[in-house]
């Protein structure tokens, strides 16, 4: 398991598209971007089932025509279906679930730590999330069977920072006002870009730089769009 787990706006998928990009043809890969309505256990597995096939070679038909029935059989039965078949591949194969916090189902995470427990060692799984799953992390950890990538391992160092500003963003930025974004940003991606887009054609930018904080307008604007909007009610 590959787990990238922080915040919005740090950059997550863009680290893991990239690093698809940078491996060899022959390892096959395959992405499913998760929705709120995925909470469902059959819609889930037939997903599942349907990503799964176009790597390896089983019986979709069959397994779809049991996701219809009326009651939803013993998933084990299913998944083992789809992990003898993966058992079989001759090269590596990549499985990606994006925006996985927004599963919620407890017997979703239930078939997640199964196919974990038995995956053959072709199949490789990355959970791309805000929060950390409810999947057995401790034990991953202790039997080295995951590679954890989180917001410290994501934020902007101050070169990164520098970079970004100055050659990406095209601005000219003393190393003064790089390092106090920096800071005030916590080397966040989103931040330092928000930051970027507010300082375009400003006739004093030392001056914003100064005064920046999280409660500068684009900054609330995003959180409202992608972190605030994004939690249930009651919360």
């Amino acid at each position: 398991l590959t787990l990238v787990s922080a915040p919005a706006g740090y950059g997550k998928t863009s680290l893991i598209t990239s690093w698809l990009y940078s491996l060899p043809e022959s390892t096959q890969q395959i992405w499913l971007s998760l929705e709120k309505s995925d909470n469902e256990p059959a819609r889930f597995l037939s997903y599942w089932a349907a990503a799964w096939n176009r790597v390896s070679d089983f019986a979709l038909e069959d397994i779809l025509e049991l996701l219809d029935a009326p009651q939803l059989p013993p998933f084990q039965n299913i998944l083992n279906e789809i992990i003898n078949a993966l058992a079989l591949l001759e090269e590596p194969a990549i499985f990606v679930l994006d925006d996985y916090h927004l599963i919620t189902n407890s017997l979703i995470h239930e078939m997640l730590e199964y196919f974990l427990d038995h995956q053959p060692p072709q199949a490789h799984l990355v959970i791309i999330t805000r929060s950390d799953p409810p999947l057995p992390l401790a034990r991953l950890r202790a039997r080295r069977q995951m590679v954890e990538i989180r917001a410290r391992d994501l934020r902007f160092t101050e070169e990164e920072a520098c970079h970004f500003l100055n050659q990406s963003m095209q601005l000219v930025l003393e190393d003064e006002d790089i390092r106090t974004l920096e800071m005030r940003t916590e080397g966040w991606a989103v931040g330092l870009q928000l930051a970027a887009l507010a300082l375009k054609n400003l006739p004093d930018p030392q001056s914003f730089v100064e005064t920046f904080r999280g409660s500068h307008r684009y900054v609330l604007d995003y959180l409202a769009e992608e972190v605030i909007r994004q939690q249930r009610d009651e919360l």
